[in-house]
């Protein structure tokens, strides 16, 4: 089996899983990636079968910035995965459940671009990258994991399947963003009004910016670029809850405001 071949097969059993929404299975021995350029690979093939159900990609997200995601999954750097078309919502909304196999959700601040990022300017650093961004936003990433073990987590795989992006869901824009102390800005999730988890800006790799260098830089080293527009989602300050029908949860954080959802 040549290379290529390899990443299709292991993209068509990533799609097909999806479709049937079958329980998390790792990709098999022979197709499963062996560094971290593989499971790219695999994952951009995945996102050629994803884009007639899902549209065009209109984001990324960035997953493991924070050492509590890193320690849930055991995996200690950051990745990246597509956000696309039909998963982007606006706060309040309500989700059904049944759209999902096992959906869970992240807190994060998420970005929205004013100008391209492209690979022939990098590489970029917190300061390059905060003059690209028109504003920021308190939001949820929406992740399945269609009930994976995390005792027994390969996590090329995970990078591979989209890193489980499985949509957003963004509150307001705050424009005026530049003088908040991202860093000391600190951010609590309820579940049905119980406390969830706490986090700061902070914990994103030191400083939500840095998380957005990061991205550009890794996009550009596989020669792609962010474009004006997209939205970047920085990571998740709190560990992923995952929800159950009929749950309401909040995010909120200082100076950016909140971020409401609800499991039907």
């Amino acid at each position: 089996m040549t290379s290529e071949e390899k990443v299709w097969q292991a993209a068509r059993f990533l799609h097909e899983a999806h479709r049937a929404r079958t329980p998390y299975q790792p990709l098999p021995d022979g197709i499963s990636p062996r560094d971290i350029n593989e499971a790219y690979d695999i994952q951009e093939a995945f996102h050629e079968l994803l884009f007639p159900e899902r549209g065009a990609i209109v984001g990324y997200k960035v997953a493991l910035t924070t050492t509590v995601m890193q320690q849930m999954v055991g995996f200690g750097h950051p990745a990246s995965g597509a956000v696309f078309t039909s998963g982007v919502h606006h706060s309040p909304v309500s989700i059904n459940a049944s759209d999902y196999v096992h959906v869970g959700a992240e807190c994060e601040i998420a970005m929205l671009l004013e100008q391209d990022l492209p690979a022939s300017a990098a590489p970029y650093d917190r300061e390059s990258v905060a003059r690209a961004v028109a504003a920021l936003m308190p939001a949820f990433e929406l992740v399945d994991d269609r009930g994976a073990d995390y005792t027994d987590l390969y996590f090329l795989n995970v990078a591979a399947d989209n890193s489980w992006n499985a949509g957003i869901v963004l509150g307001e824009a705050v424009i005026d963003w530049q003088d908040i102390d991202l860093v000391a800005a600190t951010g609590t999730m309820t579940i049905n009004g119980q406390p969830a988890g706490v986090g700061t800006g902070g914990d994103v790799l030191g400083h939500p910016l840095e998380a957005l260098a990061w991205l550009a830089n890794n996009l550009a080293e596989r020669g792609k670029s962010l474009q004006k527009d997209m939205i970047v989602m920085t990571g998740s300050i709190v560990s992923t809850k995952f929800l159950n029908k009929g749950d309401e949860v909040h995010f909120e954080i200082d100076t950016l405001g909140d971020v409401l959802l609800t499991v039907a």
